[in-house]
């Protein structure tokens, strides 16, 4: 299940940005964001195969809240099996990201791991204005609007990713723990697929995984992003060793407006 959360890492360095200057001198981008807002859910089956393990989804809450007196948005990712396979293998994965409005960029982020026998807990503060984060009672330096993995999600689907050539790769900065490690995309092409959800046309990414970080992987990783203004993903595929993991959207509610990519 971790590695369908590593489909998130993904971003470009095509976007629109100004920058806000503070009272302290320090200078924050702005990034025109018309791809959500507050109250979206997309949600998601989580399988191999025919055989569905269980769900997912993203969520914005529907209420602002504020940080160093920015607007910011309350993102909550999960991912959980089905009670019935429980026995077998049980996920209780659940993620969270207190994304900047303006910059689009995070100020906290958690991250509370359940897989079986296996538990991962971790908490980490970003001082975005003195290019600081504080994880695990530690303090490191970190760049310039760096990203954890879900708000490097949102990041990116303020892009504009489909005017992107195909084979194009671009790269962000990602902290986990106590490292910045460097992630690049590949975007493939584009693809008209069909999920739960409906039919949606589609531009295709892959996530080129590096050593190191939560994210690594032996496998592909394949996204299918809708082709439109909202970019949300539709489906998501890891490859494993007898095959692919995959998540698919079921449902979405809260768009900020027209999901145009989606045929019916």
């Amino acid at each position: 299940m971790r590695k369908i959360v590593s489909i998130i890492l993904v971003t470009g360095l095509l976007f629109s940005s100004v920058v806000e200057l503070l009272p302290n001198g320090k200078s924050l981008r702005y990034i025109e964001n018309d791809a959500y807002g507050y109250g979206e859910i997309l949600e998601y089956d989580v399988g191999y195969k025919f055989i569905t393990a269980g769900t997912g989804y993203f969520k914005i809450m529907p209420d602002p809240i504020y940080r160093n007196g920015r607007k910011c948005y309350d993102i909550r990712f999960q991912v959980k099996s089905h009670d019935a396979i429980d026995w077998l293998y049980r996920v209780r994965d659940q993620y969270r990201t207190v994304l900047d409005v303006g910059g689009i960029f995070p100020w906290e982020f958690e991250q509370t791991i359940r897989e079986g026998g296996y538990s991962r807990d971790s908490k980490a503060h970003f001082d975005q204005l003195n290019n600081v984060a504080k994880s695990n009672d530690k303090t490191f330096q970190i760049p310039d609007y760096v990203h954890d993995v879900v708000s490097a999600f949102y990041y990116v689907r303020t892009m504009d990713i489909g005017s992107m050539k195909k084979d194009s790769i671009f790269y962000l900065k990602n902290f986990l723990d106590d490292t910045t490690y460097n992630l690049g995309v590949k975007i493939k092409g584009k693809q008209t697929i069909e999920v739960a959800a409906g039919t949606f046309k589609c531009v295709v990414i892959e996530p080129m995984i590096v050593q190191g970080g939560l994210f690594k992987s032996d496998g592909t990783v394949l996204i299918w992003l809708s082709d439109d203004d909202r970019k949300i993903p539709v489906k998501v595929a890891t490859k494993i060793p007898i095959g692919y993991i995959e998540a698919k959207l079921t449902k979405f509610s809260g768009l900020r407006g027209q999901l145009n990519a989606k045929i019916n």
